[in-house]
């Protein structure tokens, strides 16, 4: 764990606060992104959190980098922050040179490169974020003898442009025989590749966190401040009702991704990022109706923000692995197990080395 996480995430926290108002995020619907908070940020070093001092970074670690993801999902910040860092992440677990270029990332096992012998990969991957406003990409390659991980430019590319839920981009980027910039220099085992595409769920969970956290707020604000019959509606039993509720699953989701990231950090795996992936997707459910009943029509308007974090919460519910993969993997790891239910969560597991 960093010694300095708490101090960084003061530092991010007030940027965001200052920076990043309702008319930041209606950025992204116009086709645009807050520029001058991702100049903000990286002169204050934060796009090089958790690379290496030897790598050219900030230092720090995964603890840290998730920490901040929250926080870019509770103000939904309009900017490739978690592409960026995410990938060079990426290629300092291979032990590549990180880049100082925009960058983003697509680690999803269902669509991969092919990467053939003259070192040129091929094929076309579907909702890239933020492909559009990046130099360069860093994805799974499939080549003849293994998976491996290759940085790639994409001025070599076509980027069909797309967006999500939430108008965030969300590109097509076809690649024919371009150059491989970097390449691990090994293939990636099928485990590893497993690790990798848990941490990159972790990264959209702790997105998730951060928006659900943001609902909750908004909400117990909204009934502080409106009125029915001369009292504010929070007085309301069946509003009430409501904000447990709230309370009740963004408590349960700060505690199980808490608990993720620890076990991340000590390459501890136990399912945690299976099981929080799992109970996410019924907080997101539940969240999303009770903001929304509270509300009433007003928060689906324009002029009001719960949208803004609902949507997006919609949106990364559907990228990457989703509630049932994570259901169907952890269901088999059981069918295969000798341990039953309760052994299986409660039993403490080897470490994995992801170097």
């Amino acid at each position: 764990m960093s010694e300095i996480k708490d101090m960084l995430i003061d530092v991010v926290e007030k940027i965001f606060k200052d920076r990043v108002e309702k008319e930041t995020v209606d950025l992204v619907e116009e086709g645009k992104w807050a520029e001058n908070v991702w100049s903000i940020l990286d002169d204050n070093g934060m796009l090089a959190v958790a690379i290496s001092e030897e790598a050219g970074g900030a230092g720090g670690d995964l603890e840290d980098l998730l920490n901040i993801y929250r926080l870019i999902g509770k103000y939904a910040v309009p900017i490739p922050f978690v592409e960026n860092t995410f990938a060079n992440y990426l290629l300092e677990l291979e032990q590549l040179p990180v880049t100082n270029h925009k960058i983003t990332y697509v680690v999803n096992l269902n669509e991969t490169l092919n990467l053939n012998d003259d070192q040129k990969v091929s094929g076309a991957l579907s909702n890239v974020p933020w492909a559009r406003h990046a130099d360069e990409l860093v994805a799974i390659a499939k080549g003849n003898d293994g998976d491996y991980l290759v940085k790639v430019s994409l001025k070599d590319a076509i980027v069909e442009p797309n967006i999500n839920l939430a108008c965030e981009p969300r590109d097509t980027v076809k690649l024919d025989q371009v150059n491989v910039l970097n390449k691990s220099t090994k293939a990636i085992t099928p485990e590893k590749l497993q690790r990798l595409v848990e941490v990159e769920t972790a990264a959209k969970i702790a997105l998730m966190a951060g928006a659900i956290e943001k609902v909750n707020d908004l909400t117990v604000q909204y009934t502080k401040e409106r009125e029915q019959f001369g009292r504010p509606i929070h007085r309301f039993q069946l509003v009430q009702q409501h904000l447990a509720l709230l309370a009740g699953e963004t408590v349960i989701v700060r505690t199980a991704v808490d608990n993720m990231i620890a076990a991340l950090v000590e390459n501890r795996y136990q399912d945690e990022v299976l099981l929080t992936r799992i109970r996410i997707d019924e907080a997101i459910k539940i969240v999303s109706t009770s903001a929304h009943q509270v509300h009433g029509a007003i928060g689906v308007t324009h002029e009001h923000n719960l949208h803004q974090y609902t949507r997006r919460l919609w949106s990364y519910r559907d990228e990457g692995v989703s509630q049932s993969d994570c259901s169907k993997i952890f269901a088999n790891k059981l069918l295969q197990s000798n341990e039953n239910l309760w052994e299986s969560l409660t039993t403490v597991k080897k470490q994995f080395q992801t170097h």
